[in-house]
């Protein structure tokens, strides 16, 4: 059976109205800094790579030397490790602030002295990969077996199992291989988010074992010294950390607080040009009181207390056919051939929310004929009419019809609906709708006197718009908004 198309990406996210973060202290943001402890394990035929690194320096243009060493690329690398980790190192500690280490397993393994330093600190020491080099072209065995590598020489150096992963220069396949790794606490392989978020196994299928995945950036980001459009001085760099810290700060305060990550790395940050922003924003960071600063591990702890994992009790866009239109079938009236029609479209996280699957349904009502839409309008019961008095309403529509006190009419008010209902329907040939939940006995009444005189093709396409706005207020019921 041919599968339906689905869409994996995720563009919704939290939506309109992300959860409440609650920073420790009432924080209006999180700010956490990175250190990218990668050299040792970059791209160099003493590594037993095919050609020297060619990524992130001071050399503009740079570009691998096939089967050479590049003595002065390396020599920048290792500036990072000689000099730029030890200023960063005295910078951090005297200033109190914790950091995480996206340490590369080999290249810690070359810098014991710095690892020393690093756990005496107190620092998070998360796992960056095995060697600092690009795996987009790597097949997902290689990669597998270089992310288990990764985990056993990190532990056999630190003295622990990483607890995070950030890979870096990834393939597709990079965040399910960390998941199906099944020993991170967080992963960091993504950029899409202020927020921490929790995906399942495979990132769109199982929701029987789920992953927190705390997003990173590229844009407060040192590397931005070294790639083209990026920051020519240390006042580039600092005044936007500083703008983008006192958005983040500003929206906090009005109850959005966010995190904000740093990027940074040895042999970039670490020169004195550059040093000395970076001191200046941790000065001004730690000028503000509703600050916290935390090292990832800190915020996956906390996120996992505030905002544990929560499997959805139903997720559209996964269902089976049979079980879409079964859910689904009657939130247009009587009409699941919408439900079969939506089904087929490329659903995906975007419709898994009352919004979004409103917007599927509807556009499989609105793309149907007008006899096939007309259909639909018949199958709406009379309001406060004979199948309502039956007690023959479906548990929606009576549901609906009772939230507006239609249940419970005088004598005078059902004689007046049913005088109302006769001439609409002689007019128009499909029963008067409207959105009862939005409505009062009152408005209802109104609205209806005042329709009754609308043109065919005008009551057509309002009657349609309150089809769609009653489906709409069914899903809500049912789905998160």
């Amino acid at each position: 059976m041919e599968q339906p198309r689905r869409y994996i990406r995720n563009m919704r996210g939290y939506g309109a109205n992300p959860p409440k973060a609650n920073w420790p202290g009432g924080a209006h943001v999180a700010v956490q800094f990175v250190i990218n402890y990668e050299e040792g394990g970059e791209n160099c035929i003493l590594h037993g790579d095919a050609a020297s690194e060619g990524f992130l320096s001071e050399i503009v243009g740079a570009a691998p030397w096939e089967g050479m060493r590049h003595w002065n690329m390396e020599s920048i690398y290792e500036y990072g490790a000689r000099a730029g980790f030890w200023r960063l190192h005295r910078m951090f500690t005297e200033a109190e602030v914790p950091v995480t280490v996206y340490a590369v397993a080999s290249a810690l393994a070359r810098s014991p002295d710095q690892l020393a330093a690093m756990q005496e600190a107190g620092w998070e020491i998360a796992s960056h990969g095995l060697r600092w080099i690009d795996y987009r072209v790597h097949n997902e065995e290689d990669e597998r077996r270089d992310l288990q590598e990764a985990i056993r020489l990190h532990t056999e150096v630190v003295g622990e199992p990483p607890k995070g992963l950030y890979l870096g220069r990834t393939s597709v396949n990079s965040v399910k291989l960390a998941i199906e790794a099944g020993c991170f606490d967080w992963i960091s392989d993504t950029y899409d988010d202020d927020l921490p978020y929790w995906i399942d196994h495979d990132g769109h299928g199982n929701p029987t074992r789920s992953q927190l995945v705390i997003p990173y950036t590229l844009d407060a980001n040192d590397m931005r010294f070294a790639t083209a459009q990026g920051f020519n001085s240390g006042d580039q760099f600092y005044a936007y950390l500083k703008d983008a810290f006192d958005t983040l700060y500003e929206e906090g305060k009005r109850g959005r607080p966010a995190m904000m990550n740093i990027g940074l790395h040895c042999r970039l940050i670490g020169r004195p040009g550059r040093a000395a922003a970076l001191k200046r924003f941790i000065e001004y960071v730690k000028s503000h009181d509703k600050v916290w600063l935390p090292r990832r591990m800190d915020i996956a702890r906390h996120w996992m207390e505030q905002h544990p994992y929560q499997a959805p009790a139903q997720v559209p866009s996964r269902m089976s056919k049979e079980e879409f239109v079964e859910r689904f079938g009657g939130i247009f009236e009587h009409s699941p051939w919408i439900a079969e029609r939506a089904y087929d479209f490329e659903l995906g996280f975007a419709h898994d929310s009352a919004g979004g699957l409103h917007n599927a349904l509807a556009r499989a009502f609105r793309s149907a004929s007008e006899d096939e839409r007309l259909g639909v309008l018949k199958a709406h019961p009379d309001l406060a009419g004979k199948l309502a008095a039956a007690r023959r309403l479906t548990p929606e529509s009576a549901n609906e019809q009772a939230s507006a006190g239609l249940d419970a009419l005088t004598d005078e008010e059902r004689a007046t609906f049913t005088d109302l209902n006769t001439r609409y329907v002689e007019k128009f040939g499909f029963p008067f709708i409207i959105a009862v939940k939005d409505n009062t006995k009152e408005s209802i009444l109104a609205a209806f006197r005042k329709r009754i005189e609308n043109s065919r093709d005008e009551e057509f396409s309002t009657a349609c718009k309150q089809v769609e706005r009653i489906a709409y207020l069914r899903l809500k019921d049912i789905l998160p908004s």
